[in-house]
């Protein structure tokens, strides 16, 4: 397949002013894309946007809020055009026992990193399919296929992600639409902040996760593994029995890999964070 061009494309990333969205807007920007950046943290995504160049929109975005997310969208293709590539990216990642998590944690879990995503997919289907052209990723992870002690909502979410993209994937069969699911390990961000080193899987960078959605965009693919020994290290622990597998993971030390990070002092700046990360969610409800 011949490499397709990212100059000039419309592409809106979510939760685009730091780690893996900041890092792919300045990837894609050094492809020539005209970048838009939606961010709740409107001062730092300003800046982001700033240090990449006059060309870049930075634009306030509560994903969790529908109705605006949806009013963002429409604002991007007046002003500036048709969305060519929407990046859902925005989502955290609090880390605690189930049974220590309380309600209002699982429901912001699940309005940013699940609901906000099947919106923003749901909207770019809209936008894109009529026109018969369009890619649409969804920035999961290796917990979307897996279960880890110590975050087991972050984990449904992630599940959830990559099975929103899978059924959109056959739905959009046909249409010239595209669908990539990016599935990375632990990438050295603030989210990722106490957690220690697997042995088995090392940790990436943002930069590494930028270079392959830019690398799923150029040749469109739907699973996007980073690094790409993930996807070997899951069909091959698949061929054998899960006592087996759970051993293994136990053995290699994956098993506490975000437990033990889950009330670090490391971490509380970032979960202070996340607790404000969606403020149009009330106390004790949903958007």
């Amino acid at each position: 397949m011949a490499r397709q061009s990212l100059s000039g494309k419309v592409v809106v990333v979510t939760g685009g002013a730091q780690g893996i969205g900041a890092a792919t807007a300045a990837a894609l920007h050094r492809r020539g894309s005209r970048l838009v950046l939606g961010d709740l943290d409107r001062v730092r995504a300003e800046k982001t946007a700033g240090e990449l160049g006059p060309d870049v929109v930075a634009s306030p975005l509560d994903v969790t809020d529908t109705a605006a997310f949806t009013a963002f969208l429409d604002d991007v293709e007046r002003t500036i055009g048709p969305i060519d590539v929407l990046i859902n990216n925005a989502g955290i990642m609090p880390l605690s026992p189930l049974d220590e998590e309380d309600d209002t944690a699982t429901r912001r879990l699940l309005e940013i990193n699940v609901h906000a995503v099947v919106h923003g997919t749901r909207e770019a289907v809209k936008r894109m399919k009529p026109r018969g052209r369009g890619h649409i990723v969804n920035v999961a992870s290796m917990a979307g296929k897996s279960g880890f002690s110590g975050a087991a909502t972050y984990c449904a979410t992630k599940h959830a992600v990559v099975g929103l993209s899978e059924a959109v994937r056959l739905e959009l069969r046909g249409t010239g639409v595209e669908v990539s699911c990016v599935m990375p390990a632990v990438v050295r961000t603030e989210l990722a902040s106490g957690l220690g080193e697997a042995r088995f899987i090392k940790s990436v960078g943002p930069g590494d996760v930028a270079a392959a959605i830019v690398g799923a965009l150029e040749r469109p693919k739907f699973d996007v593994f980073v690094p790409k020994s993930l996807d070997l290290t899951g069909r091959i622990t698949r061929l054998f029995p899960r006592a087996f597998g759970e051993w293994l993971v136990r053995a290699l030390g994956g098993d506490q890999l975000l437990a033990s990070a889950a009330h670090s002092p490391e971490r509380a700046e970032y979960e202070g964070r996340a607790a404000r990360s969606a403020p149009s969610i009330p106390p004790g409800g949903s958007v």
